[in-house]
């Protein structure tokens, strides 16, 4: 992260504290919440169950949460399950950072792009054993108090390994994870001023023949940049001369393609060593998620 970075959070985070006003900071507090992609592994609802991601006692940002999702399923379909937990956390004094991997960016896009301006009741922030929590007489708000996104591994513009049939074509989330369709689910755009930091990892070979530019084995550079368009592209890193260079922040790639709106590549792959998947240790690019999360989330 540059020092420009840091001090655009700490200022960010200054701005909503005085908004809040000092008493209401007394009582308010600070939620991590990590959203899973594809397969899944927590049971719903249950927002101690880090089994998608690794060890539940590893730092991850203050006050973590695990949003669990079936990770099968379409993203509408689960979709319930994210703003419950959105509405249980980030609600009234509260404020959560995000943290999502893989087809977790189209949960996050989602949800602020269909639900983030939508009216909000005020919880009490102690879930039920469904997950869900009561209110708490505060009354309602609009949309979540979210202070930005870190996403790792993004499958916000899709996967070419969907439209190929890599992955079980049963699996009604496949379809969504086609780059058409994932491209075209939502408003990419409209994040609610939100800033999405993105982690793009480039430990890529099995597929190097199907995912086009760099690429984590499941997801390549243009959905984990955040490249703006309809359909995906060859996006590397400034070593590889056969494509157009993914750039940091959130400047348009090397041949003029814009990122989405509030779309900001935080970190780039330029060593190739970070892969796709967690392992069940919090591995992979999530990794890196993990480390901004721990020095950035308080």
């Amino acid at each position: 992260m540059t020092l420009k970075e840091i001090g655009w959070r700490r200022i960010a985070i200054g701005a909503a504290a005085v908004g809040l006003g000092l008493a209401a900071l007394a009582h308010a507090t600070n939620y991590t919440l990590w959203i899973n992609g594809r397969t899944g592994g927590g049971q719903l609802g249950n927002y101690a169950d880090f089994t998608y991601w690794g060890a539940a006692g590893t730092a991850a940002g203050v006050n973590k949460k695990a949003v669990n999702w079936d990770g099968y399923n379409t993203i509408a379909n689960q979709n319930y399950l994210v703003r419950n937990a959105l509405d249980c956390y980030c609600t009234g004094n509260n404020w959560c950072y995000l943290g999502a991997h893989s087809a977790g960016n189209l949960q996050v896009g989602y949800t602020l792009a269909m639900y983030g301006g939508s009216t909000r009741t005020i919880t009490n922030a102690s879930p039920n054993s469904g997950g869900t929590c009561s209110a708490s007489g505060a009354g309602t708000q609009t949309g979540w108090n979210i202070k930005w996104v870190d996403i790792a591994g993004g499958a916000g513009g899709g996967s070419e390994l969907a439209n190929a049939g890599s992955w079980a074509m049963s699996e009604p989330l496949v379809s969504d994870l086609k780059t058409a369709t994932a491209r075209a689910m939502y408003d990419h755009n409209q994040t609610r001023g939100k800033i999405f930091y993105m982690f793009a990892g480039a430990k890529g070979t099995l597929y190097s023949g199907i995912l086009p530019g760099q690429d984590d084995e499941a997801i390549a550079y243009h959905s984990s940049g955040g490249i703006s368009g309809s359909s995906g592209g060859a996006y590397c890193n400034p070593s590889d001369w056969l494509c157009n260079d993914l750039t940091l922040g959130t400047a348009a790639a090397e041949g003029g393609r814009a990122k989405w709106n509030n779309h900001n590549v935080q970190f780039r792959d330029d060593g190739e060593a970070w892969n796709h998947y967690t392992n069940g240790k919090w591995g992979g690019i999530v990794s890196r998620a993990v480390a901004d999360m721990v020095a950035n989330a308080k």
